[in-house]
């Protein structure tokens, strides 16, 4: 006997509503660690510790993200988004805590702790972006979440500027700027009840994401291994791992050659470049409605290969005239580049389009996910991968940066493994076809009956309820999974 549930408004369930809200819960969690993050060294300012934790933080990342789909698939998202949003409070407190009783272990610990956790989070997160919405909606999908996300990022930083701005010659984060970050993360913890399970989510189609709402640990494990079996599963593997290896570099020539105010301000950059580069790249590439499907996958590569080749070249021919020497040296003097320097003038673009490119980045590699399959549970597993060697990449770049490796080396390594990852992007968008719904068969939700929705029956008895109501339609060809 099902339950008798809360009719919810159709705004409400509908794919766009959801990943808007996932997008306001990253905003207020993941996007005020990246806020932290970005003002130079996590606002510690000591450079070697927020590199150890941060290398624990995305080493536990990469070995969580392998089962992290699995956790999200057999608890739900709602269970998972909160759960996997509770780590970035105790970590954002471990900064807090060291800044003021100098209690070094604490970072490591968090950092431990939320990367187990951000693993939960981003598979869950993953799986509602690429599964929930229609195909020809998700680059957009994208560039809303990512937009709403970034502009976390975009508003801590705001209000670390605001706050540390009238000290020019500030040296750590100020402990109202924490206060401000703590309560925002709160409230993002509360935000993630208001998701909505697949089986309640309806797309403007009328179809539903999902009958089954859990799997269970042997379908996780056989699904897995399937995943891992696909050769453009392999292939995508080099692009996940490269995907952010530039975090530990471009936060070390943050940390290194800026005071702090103009880390601030750096900061609000890297959240305007983001959130701008994500509503380009999902509107008007990727889901441009004039394009065939692959030739817009060929394009999207295209734009992030030339971004990537422009931005970190500029950047060389920036690197080349400093080394960690001369940026100690300046630390010394006191002559840390300041918002006002005469040397700062394109330096603060520079920063703009390494959050523009990267969302470019994210968005052509869950393009691409999301353009193989539209079902949730792969997806979700698919979602944890990459957060998986994604993670394995930055730990990897940490791991550099803490050994006090030169900054140019730091570059060179970026920007070649991103380099090389493109080619096998490319040999997978080959294969992605026009639609994915002739293969994935779904259910209408008014041909199939209401308590089986509810109750999240098994598909194979959704299929019979919708067979038996109309039988002329049994070929239903919308995705099962298009979050």
């Amino acid at each position: 006997m099902s339950m008798t549930r809360l009719k919810l408004p159709a705004f409400y369930t509908s794919p766009m509503a959801q990943v808007v809200l996932v997008g306001i819960t990253c905003f207020a969690t993941v996007g005020m660690f990246v806020a932290v993050s970005n003002l130079g060294a996590g606002g510690t300012q000591d450079v070697i510790l927020y590199d150890v934790s941060q290398g624990v933080l995305y080493g536990t990342f990469a070995l969580a993200g392998l089962v992290s789909g699995a956790i999200n698939n057999i608890l739900g998202p709602r269970l998972t988004l909160f759960f996997g949003s509770l780590g970035y409070v105790l970590y954002v407190g471990s900064l807090w805590c060291f800044q003021t009783q100098r209690t070094r272990w604490f970072p490591i610990f968090a950092g431990a702790v939320v990367g187990f956790t951000a693993a939960l989070l981003w598979s869950a997160q993953g799986s509602i972006m690429m599964s929930y919405p229609l195909e020809k909606d998700k680059g957009k999908a994208f560039g809303i979440f990512w937009a709403i996300f970034q502009f976390g990022s975009f508003i801590g930083s705001v209000i670390a500027l605001a706050i540390n701005i009238k000290d020019g010659s500030l040296g750590a984060v100020s402990n109202s700027t924490y206060t401000a970050f703590v309560i925002i993360i709160f409230v993002g913890i509360a935000s993630s009840f208001l998701v909505l399970p697949p089986n309640r989510v309806i797309r403007s189609d009328g179809t539903v994401v999902k009958i089954e709402t859990v799997t269970k640990i042997r379908e996780e494990f056989l699904g897995m291994v399937s995943l891992l079996k696909d050769w453009r599963t392999l292939a995508l593997l080099p692009m996940f791992f490269a995907a952010d290896y530039f975090y530990a570099y471009q936060g070390a020539i943050n940390a290194g050659m800026f005071d702090g105010p103009t880390r601030t301000l750096n900061a609000t950059l890297e959240g305007a470049g983001a959130i701008i580069g994500a509503l380009f790249i999902g509107f008007v590439v990727l889901d441009n409605k004039w394009l065939a499907r692959r030739t817009r996958g060929y394009l999207g590569l295209a734009t992030l290969v030339i971004l990537e080749i422009v931005i970190w070249a500029v950047t060389l021919s920036w690197q080349v005239t400093f080394d960690r020497a001369d940026a100690a040296a300046l630390k010394t003097a006191g002559k840390l580049i300041n918002y006002r320097d005469d040397s700062y003038a394109g330096k603060g673009i520079l920063f703009f389009f390494f959050y523009f490119a990267d969302a470019c980045y994210q968005a052509v590699a869950y393009w691409i996910m999301s353009a193989l399959t539209n079902e949730p549970f792969t997806l979700a597993r698919f979602a944890g991968l990459y957060k998986a060697m994604q993670s394995a990449g930055i730990a990897g770049s940490f791991g550099m940066d803490a050994t006090s490796t030169p900054y140019l080396n730091e570059h060179l390594a970026t920007w070649c493994i991103m380099l090389v990852s493109f080619p096998f992007a490319f040999l997978v968008i080959r294969t992605v076809k026009e639609t994915n719904y002739e293969a994935e068969k779904v259910v209408y939700v008014d041909t199939t009956k209401e308590s089986a929705i509810e109750d999240g029956i098994r598909g194979e008895n959704a299929r019979k309820h919708s067979a038996e109501k109309v039988p002329n339609k049994t070929e239903v060809v919308e995705s099962i999974a298009d979050m």
